[in-house]
């Protein structure tokens, strides 16, 4: 399953009546996920930016979860995106580390759906008010979902709405959550990103067992690699015994970008721009060199029965 982090942007999380109880039913509803209070953790609004930014590079999905708060979100978690979003990070010439995750806004709105209306007191819609959100997260290469919010969820009592509508009304909404977070989980691009990452952190290590590679190659697979042309799994562990001689372990595969497109029913065509950052041996091309290398990649590859996946074509071009 896909990380999910939930960043709470309530400025009090115990003392709320929705949020509080939409947070409740997603933890006990989703075993991956990671909630981060920000009020609780940084009630001094000194926010550890670099605990942070690993918490959302160690997640797939990433949920807002917060109050609609004059027609944005409240002061913490404006500050937090202010810092932890930082150039170099989020964007930038070396800002990619968000590009390809999944960003989903939850949140609840106090006014009623009919306020939202050129006609309404409030006269523009929820879609218009967030904006700013949608266009920071185009910004930072997120996958923008389609947001999830209701209507109605602020209690006074004896003066606005009764609790138990409210709490009716949040456990709606945990389950358009839900979901929404259950449909990402799902999706191709999400399971082809999971096994990329699974693929690349394997080949950092140059195990001497190459059989995880080659049970994910079709018997019949194509490589057009920089050195040649390979065929079936006899070729790629020709082309492997080639790479180890070259690169030392432990080396580094960073993904900067990647694109997934349908060809067939059950077939993908997908693109990548990786970086390969490793120590070579001193008998190898590059004289015991540490290299930075950018390489594109295409893979041809289908999705089998129980998600397994199979590549028929992979394709490396060096960059520079």
């Amino acid at each position: 399953m896909s990380k999910v982090l939930i960043i709470s942007g309530h400025p009090n999380s115990d003392g709320s009546n929705a949020n509080r109880f939409i947070l409740n039913t997603i933890k006990q509803s989703i075993d991956d996920v990671e909630i981060r209070y920000l009020d609780k953790l940084y009630p001094d609004f000194q926010i550890d930016v670099k605990r942070e930014q690993d918490a959302l590079i160690a997640s797939d999905i990433i949920v807002l979860q917060f109050p609609f708060y004059w027609y944005s979100i409240p002061a913490l978690l404006k500050k937090w995106i202010d810092e932890v979003f930082a150039y170099d990070f989020a964007f930038g010439t070396n800002g990619d580390k968000l590009k390809g995750k999944d960003l989903i806004l939850s949140f609840t709105v106090g006014g009623p759906e009919e306020s939202y209306d050129p006609l309404g007191y409030n006269h523009f819609s929820i879609e218009q008010l967030i904006y700013p959100l949608q266009q920071t997260a185009y910004l930072t290469g997120l996958n923008f979902i389609q947001p999830v919010y209701t209507h109605r969820m602020v209690y006074i009592e004896g003066v606005y709405n009764k609790l138990d509508d409210v709490q009716n009304r949040a456990a709606c909404h945990a389950q358009k959550l839900l979901n929404r977070i259950g449909v990402q989980q799902k999706s191709v691009e999400t399971q082809v990103k999971k096994f990329i990452k699974h693929w690349f952190a394997n080949f950092d290590k140059l195990p001497d067992n190459s059989e995880f590679f080659t049970n994910h190659l079709s018997e019949e697979v194509i490589l057009l690699m920089p050195e040649g042309e390979f065929t079936g799994h006899s070729g790629f562990r020709d082309w492997y015994q080639a790479a180890k001689a070259t690169f030392q372990a432990n080396c580094e595969h960073v993904v900067e970008q990647f694109t997934v497109n349908k060809k067939g029913v059950q077939s993908y065509h997908v693109e990548l721009r990786v970086r390969l950052i490793a120590e070579t041996y001193k008998d190898s091309q590059f004289q015991g060199k540490q290299i930075s290398l950018l390489v594109n990649e295409h893979w041809e590859l289908c999705i089998k029965e129980s998600h397994h996946i199979e590549i028929s074509r992979y394709v490396v071009d060096v960059v520079k």
